[in-house]
């Protein structure tokens, strides 16, 4: 650790250019490699790499976790580019959306009360006069 920082500063003081949020030039920092093993697959967390820059960590994430054919797509991400949001009320929803899901809105019973206001029982099952089609049989016409 201390060696980075030394080598940091030492780029810092020879004057060479550091852009805001990119670490300088040299030093390695961790990658994280997400891999799909086949199509239609999720990304999994593979792992991570150590490298100086993008291209060469998706160099050392292909050869290690794409060399043997065992990964179909490979995302590489700097891990200070990963942002986490872990507070528990930003993640709940902030209105009551629970008229959007089915399981609190039942037929059945509004069917059973409107069938009861008009004064008519619950269809049964089709008579055997009459074939699949709605038609009457032959025998009955």
């Amino acid at each position: 650790m201390t060696d980075d920082l030394d080598q940091i500063a030492r780029m810092l003081d020879e004057g060479a250019p550091v852009t805001p949020g990119e670490p300088p030039a040299g030093v390695l920092e961790p990658w994280e490699v997400f891999r799909q093993e086949k199509d239609g697959d999720a990304m999994r967390h593979g792992g991570n790499v150590l490298a100086p820059d993008a291209e060469l960590a998706l160099h050392y994430a292909r050869e290690l976790f794409g060399r043997r054919g065992e990964s179909i797509r490979l995302w590489v991400v700097r891990r200070a580019d990963i942002h986490v949001l872990e507070d528990l009320d930003l993640l709940q929803p902030p209105l009551d959306r629970s008229f959007k899901k089915p399981g609190g809105y039942v037929m059945r019973d509004k069917l059973a009360a409107a069938r009861g206001r008009a004064g008519t029982s619950k269809p049964g099952a089709r008579a055997a006069s009459h074939d699949g089609t709605g038609r009457r049989s032959e025998g009955e016409r």
